[in-house]
């Protein structure tokens, strides 16, 4: 590690098999807490390439406890984070949301790290418990549409970053891999991202593959669509600027989004959106990001027909319903 680093540090950058390897002997065990940190601590300072980025992901699939869902077809919806604008559990919302219009959903997710309540801690709150049992799994999506995939029961590689990650406080390259590792190898992804940079790397990745996808980053830094402002929308057809009126909403202000200074705020807020008590801005913004996914998984239905089911699915109690089934089977 002491020779890489010197690398790093003078300014080189490693290739996709380099990228692979160091994040594999991460996994075994083979360095310190120190040089873990002092590795992430690089990605900090410097923009990550296409291959480091491509070789991390490699490996962490390569190493990944699988998730054999592909007969289900499903679409992740998950985010980067690291956005630090402390919003609600936007993504985990909308999950529900589009599992109960009909549209399968293998959901990855974590503890926060650089924010309040991630998925799996707002999940937690409610008393859900984590499963990498296949057969656990496939229960959930027949009975719900959804199942969630709880990172570090997957992914081996965390196990020795999570304490590191967790004291840093901030984000991490390990951020910008979360959306491109989910375990189930999910044909649909919806994946927003907190840079436009990052959102080119992702589209020039997810070229390279099957996956029918679209990237999301709002131009004000939110890794999902807030309203807020414009956002970019980068898909399998190409690369777009819209406004919230495009999607036939309002721009709302940034306060709007807040999630809350404690999980159970978080928890509250989440509770109340599902019930169809949120506020014009909270629906309004998992009604974006939840249609954007059903779009993604329905490309020959339009955006604004999708964002219209989407609506339907949280207004009438059917995400809620998708909600309690799910927490009553993963409790």
């Amino acid at each position: 590690m002491k020779a890489l680093l010197n690398r790093l540090f003078n300014h080189e950058t490693l290739t996709k098999a380099e990228a692979a390897e160091v994040l594999t002997h991460i996994a075994q065990g083979a360095y310190n807490p120190a040089q873990i940190a002092s590795f992430i601590t690089v990605y900090l300072m410097r923009s990550i390439t296409v291959e480091e980025l491509d070789g991390f992901r490699e490996a962490m699939l390569a190493l990944c406890v699988p998730a054999p869902l592909s007969d289900y077809r499903p679409i992740d919806l998950c985010g980067t984070g690291g956005d630090g604008k402390d919003t609600f559990n936007i993504s985990t919302l909308a999950s529900f949301v589009v599992a109960a219009s009909g549209v399968a959903v293998a959901k990855h997710g974590n503890y926060g790290v650089s924010s309040i309540s991630g998925s799996s801690t707002v999940l937690e709150y409610f008393g859900v418990k984590f499963s990498n049992d296949a057969d656990q799994l496939r229960r959930q999506m027949d009975a719900t549409g959804l199942c969630f995939l709880h990172a570090p029961l997957f992914h081996p590689a965390l196990k020795n970053v999570g304490p590191i990650r967790k004291e840093l406080g901030i984000k991490t390259f390990f951020n910008m891999l979360g959306p491109m590792v989910n375990p189930a190898a999910p044909p649909y992804q919806l994946v927003g991202v907190f840079s436009a940079e990052l959102a080119r790397l992702y589209a020039y990745l997810y070229q390279q593959t099957n996956k029918r996808f679209s990237i999301l980053h709002s131009l004000d830094g939110y890794d999902e669509i807030s309203l807020t402002g414009a956002f970019k929308w980068l898909s399998n057809e190409g690369e777009r600027i819209l406004e919230p009126d495009a999607l036939g909403m309002p721009q709302y202000r940034p306060e709007d989004l807040f999630g809350g200074a404690t999980v159970a705020d978080a928890a509250a807020i989440f509770a109340q959106v599902l019930q169809g008590q949120g506020t014009a801005a909270q629906t309004d913004a998992v009604v974006a990001n939840a249609g954007m996914a059903i779009h993604c998984a329905r490309p020959d239905t339009s955006l604004l027909d999708c964002l219209t089911q989407a609506r339907e699915s949280l207004l009438s109690g059917q995400a809620l319903q998708t909600f309690e089934r799910f927490v009553a089977l993963a409790s």
